[in-house]
C-alpha cells in the first residue's frame, strides 16, 4: 500500500465494511465464472506441479539491449522484473496470486517499483480466450495483464498505466508510468528467481525464496 492519500481510502473501505459484516461475507464467498482457476495455466506459469505448497514464486526479467532501444526510440523502459507468487490461504480455496514488477528508465535514474494483487487469476471463456493474471495496484494505481507465451518460456506483460515507486520508498507519490507507443507491451523471460529477490524487502520472504529452486 502505497502513499499517504491510499491510507485514507482504505480506511473509509475498512469502516463501510465494518458497517456491513453480512455483505462483505456474502461477496467474499461467492466466486464469478470468469475469476475459475485454471489449474493448466497455473502448472505452466510455474513450470511445476506446485501442489500443496503455501507459497510459490516465479521469476521474469528482460534488459533491452541497445539495438532494440534504438529501433524502439519512444521506449521508456530499459529494464523489467517481474515477480509473480501464489499463495494458499486458510480461508480460501483458490490460490491467490500477487505481483511485484520492477522497472529502470532509459533516462530516468534509479530502481522503481510496483506492486499489488491478482486475485484467481482468469480461466477463458471460451477457445478465443487465454489464461491470464489482471493484477492491480491499490487505491487507482493501474495494473498490469500477464499472459504466457505458448511455449511458458516468457510472459507478455501488458499495460495502461501503473503507479511506480523509486528505490522502495511507499511514503513517496510516485509516478505514472503510461502505456505509450513503445511501453504498452513487454516480453520477459524466464528467470531464476534470484534475479528478482531485489523486490522483495522482507526477510522472512527472501528467506522462503531461498527455499526454492
Amino acid at each position: 500500500m502505497r502513499g499517504s492519500g491510499c491510507f485514507a481510502v482504505m480506511a473509509l473501505a475498512v469502516l463501510a465494511l465494518a458497517a456491513s459484516p453480512a455483505r462483505a461475507e456474502e461477496a467474499a464467498a461467492k466466486t464469478e465464472p470468469s475469476q475459475a482457476q485454471d489449474p493448466g495455466f497455473t502448472k505452466r506459469l510455474f513450470a511445476a506441479d506446485i501442489g500443496k505448497q503455501k507459497k510459490s514464486y516465479v521469476c521474469f526479467v528482460r534488459v533491452y539491449d541497445p539495438d532494440h532501444l534504438a529501433r524502439h526510440p519512444l521506449q521508456k523502459v530499459s529494464a523489467m522484473k517481474l515477480l509473480v507468487a501464489a499463495e494458499r490461504v486458510p480461508e480460501d480455496k483458490l490460490l491467490n496470486y500477487s505481483f511485484r514488477l520492477g522497472v529502470k528508465f532509459r533516462k530516468r535514474p534509479g530502481d522503481f517499483d510496483s506492486s499489488g494483487d491478482c486475485g484467481h487469476g482468469r480461466t477463458p471463456e471460451n477457445a478465443g480466450d487465454k489464461a491470464q493474471l489482471g493484477c492491480g495496484v491499490d487505491c487507482d494505481g493501474g495494473g498490469i495483464s500477464v499472459e504466457l507465451t505458448p511455449e511458458a518460456k516468457s510472459t507478455l506483460v501488458r499495460l495502461d498505466s501503473i503507479r511506480i515507486w523509486r528505490n522502495n520508498k511507499p511514503e513517496d507519490e510516485g509516478l505514472n508510468l503510461e502505456g505509450g507507443a513503445d511501453d504498452r507491451v513487454f516480453r520477459l523471460d524466464r528467470a531464476s528467481l534470484e534475479e528478482c529477490r531485489s523486490l522483495v524487502h522482507d526477510r522472512k520472504e527472501l528467506a522462503a525464496m531461498r527455499t526454492k529452486k
